[in-house]
């Protein structure tokens, strides 16, 4: 049941493939890897695939559990280079300095793909790169910040073409097992438990030129962007307006042939765009009664025949099945 954030936020598989391909070198088959996720190997070769960020994260947990490496975090985010990110990539090595180039990507995190808002500032004699709001899955906090920081000192490093080092790393979680990995794969003292999550450099290394700046190549990265930034939101655009669309009559627009018509668009056509979105009419259509349900279940009183009623079943057995399905629980069982 894709009632969450991450079922609804899109992202390139840039780091499923290469969480595969770094886990299948410890002798982990592709398949357990990809299990639960709704990824096929093959798709991992198309560029075009876009994924949910919770598949993304169902691959990541998989890969985490399978690993003999603690850090694996650290391992995946050293390995994600510059090119990995497409046309953003490219752009950023096109920038005119490392201040540009990193202002750039944190003002494209759809294109980078991220689960934080990153931020670039200056705090007293260093500038920071910090990772914050993180609203994903709890169990996988850790890693994910490992991960993300770890990726963002490859960038910088791929950008300015050779191995610089932090100051150091601030973290906002006490030391785990695996502490003393930080400062091997980093290459920078590291402060736990320090309230926020940053690599934090020298200030002039901004300034630095970048060795393959080239303004012209930058600004038709840029136009190339803001395209793609564009396409993917659009994409997320059309499956809110189908949600808004069930929500406001949940039984006039039971089909999608009815909300084609509202839409005034081809069913084939919304058809067609959803399948590109790996998702279909049918699971947005349950995505919006499951939603309603709980609502009616927990704040009102009606019977809930009345509430299968409204949500447009004509049977309550049938509501109630489908409501065990998404929940686990009897809707009576939700009221208690």
């Amino acid at each position: 049941m894709s009632v969450l954030p991450e079922e609804r936020i899109l992202t390139t598989l840039h780091t499923v493939a290469l969480a595969v391909q770094s886990v299948q070198r410890m002798g982990v088959p592709a398949e357990q890897l990809l299990e639960g996720s709704g990824i096929c190997q093959q798709e991992l070769q198309s560029p075009a695939r876009l994924v949910s960020h919770a598949q993304e994260l169902r691959v990541l947990s998989n890969a985490l559990a399978a690993s003999a490496d603690p850090a694996l975090g650290l391992l995946l985010g050293k390995r994600m280079h510059v090119s990995a990110y497409g046309m953003l990539g490219y752009t950023l090595l096109a920038s005119r300095d490392l201040a540009e180039a990193l202002r750039l990507a944190i003002a494209h995190p759809t294109l980078l793909g991220t689960y934080f808002q990153l931020e670039l500032q200056p705090v007293g004699d260093e500038v920071r790169l910090s990772a914050s709001g993180y609203r994903y899955a709890l169990a996988l906090r850790q890693f994910n910040i490992e991960l993300c920081l770890a990726s963002l000192l490859t960038v910088v490093q791929d950008l300015l073409g050779e191995s610089v080092r932090p100051r150091r790393l601030l973290l906002d979680y006490p030391a785990p097992a695996h502490a003393a990995s930080y400062s091997e794969r980093l290459g920078c003292p590291v402060e736990f438990d320090a309230g926020c999550n940053a690599l934090c450099f020298n200030p002039k290394l901004l300034e630095r030129t970048l060795p393959l700046a080239d303004p012209v190549s930058h600004q038709h990265g840029l136009q190339q962007c803001m395209q793609l930034e564009a396409q993917l939101h659009s994409r997320h655009d059309l499956r809110d307006l189908i949600r808004q669309q069930l929500s406001g009559d949940l039984t006039e627009c039971s089909t999608l042939e009815r909300v084609a018509t509202r839409l005034h668009r081809s069913e084939r056509t919304l058809r067609r765009h959803l399948q590109q979105l790996n998702t279909s009419f049918q699971h947005l259509l349950d995505e919006v009664r499951y939603d309603k349900a709980r609502q009616l279940l927990l704040n009102t009183d009606k019977p809930i025949y009345l509430i299968a009623e409204e949500l447009g079943y004509s049977e309550t057995a049938s509501f109630r099945h489908a409501f065990q399905r998404w929940s686990g629980l009897a809707p009576s069982e939700l009221r208690r």
